[in-house]
């Protein structure tokens, strides 16, 4: 059994299961260097009443139900406007806002993929491989792993409940973490005694008091936030409190970082500033706003990246719901990110512009943004990018 396999299933009896050898246990990465999030959306978001296109009459005619009222400074309900054509939704006054004001936040519309299959499970997979479709080739190497094979001293960890396709095929140890489970101890010390027991004088006794004791370091940690937490200060629920641990780990020693947030697919009843949609984008406003605030100084050093499979029909459809798109919008957060602008490839919104009569096409590559992205980031060169993505045109949108 190799060593992160043995580290994968170390703690698996657990809601968590850590993967983290033992120099990514100890390593502190240097201050002041790059710091890479990527959230992930699955589900694949309705983009159209996040960023909101009310400079279109087109977008209020496709959407008699859904859509979200032009910038009126006597509604709170309207759209909060950025610029001449592009709104945001009013539930992230309180959180993206202040960061778009500080210049802290770039939208890219028009973004995505090449993959057309609309498929929820197809799309994620050909976005985290970073591959293009017609050129796929390696269906367990995912694009941070290459990422992090090409850096040194930038230690890597994805906090989900299993090993992204993001992170696999890396050939060395990348840890994975849920923080989303019990945060009490997995073990008593009677039972990390008798696991440790079953290893003793083997060649995985080192791996395995490593599982063991990261594990039990990380549930304490999380009891104690908690209980500093309750001083009178609310804390936003979901996904807000697990990017506050989120940057504990990544302000101190992880340098590369994945974690996903589901319950974006809205067929039915989205709602447009209420409901489901407004919900999850009022959490996950709430949560970056959160990680940004709980990084304090290191936000300066940081970059985050929030994706999705794709976006969703431009019209809405008889459910008062949305389906299966394909371009949808970006967003890229940091101290230092040249923001308060919306980046990329533009088109005008109108029906002659749509994919297929129902989407927004993909004019910004993710390949190419997040390419020149991290490029800039780590100063990458042109072969190491194409290790990482291969076949790309790596796009500078100047994003930091």
């Amino acid at each position: 059994m190799k060593r992160r396999e043995f580290l994968l299933a170390a703690a698996t009896a657990a809601v968590a299961a850590p993967a983290l050898s033992f120099s990514g246990k100890l390593f502190a990465a240097p201050a002041n260097t790059p710091r890479f999030l990527l959230v992930f959306l699955r589900g694949g978001y309705d983009c159209n009443n996040l960023l909101v296109p009310y400079g279109s009459d087109f977008y209020y005619e496709s959407r008699p139900t859904l859509a979200i009222a032009k910038p009126d400074p006597y509604n709170a309900n309207s759209a909060i406007g950025l610029d001449n054509n592009w709104g945001l939704n009013p539930v992230l006054r309180d959180s993206i806002y202040p960061l778009w004001q500080k210049r802290q936040v770039a939208f890219i519309p028009f973004a995505g993929t090449d993959d057309m299959s609309r498929s929820h499970f197809e799309t994620q997979d050909n976005i985290e491989s970073g591959e293009s479709t017609d050129q796929r080739s390696n269906y367990r190497s995912g694009f941070m792993a290459r990422l992090s094979g090409q850096m040194s001293a930038v230690p890597s960890i994805a906090f989900t409940d299993a090993l992204p396709l993001s992170f696999q095929g890396s050939g060395h140890d990348i840890p994975n973490i849920s923080l989303r489970g019990n945060p009490k101890p997995v073990y008593d010390e009677r039972q990390a005694s008798i696991l440790a027991g079953m290893y003793r004088d083997t060649s995985l006794a080192s791996a395995a008091a490593d599982g063991l004791e990261l594990r039990q370091t990380v549930s304490k940690e999380l009891q104690e936030e908690m209980m500093k937490a309750n001083r009178g200060a609310p804390n936003a629920k979901n996904f807000a409190d697990e990017t506050q641990r989120i940057a504990t780990m990544m302000r101190d020693q992880y340098r590369l970082g994945f974690v996903d947030v589901g319950g974006w697919d809205t067929h039915v009843n989205q709602g447009s500033t209420t409901g489901q949609l407004a919900n999850n984008l009022s959490n996950l406003g709430k949560g970056l706003a959160a990680y940004a605030d709980a990084l304090g100084d290191e936000w300066n050093n940081t970059v985050v990246v929030v994706v999705s499979e794709f976006g969703r029909t431009f019209r809405e459809n008889g459910n008062k719901g949305t389906d299966h798109g394909h371009g949808t919008v970006y967003w890229v957060l940091g101290g230092k990110v040249n923001g308060g602008r919306i980046a990329g490839q533009q088109v005008a919104v109108n029906a002659q512009s749509l994919l297929q009569n129902r989407d927004y096409p993909v004019l910004n590559n993710y390949r190419d943004v997040l390419g020149g992205l991290l490029g800039r980031m780590w100063g990458l060169s042109g072969s190491q990018l194409q290790s990482v993505f291969p076949g790309a045109h790596p796009r500078d949108l100047q994003l930091v």
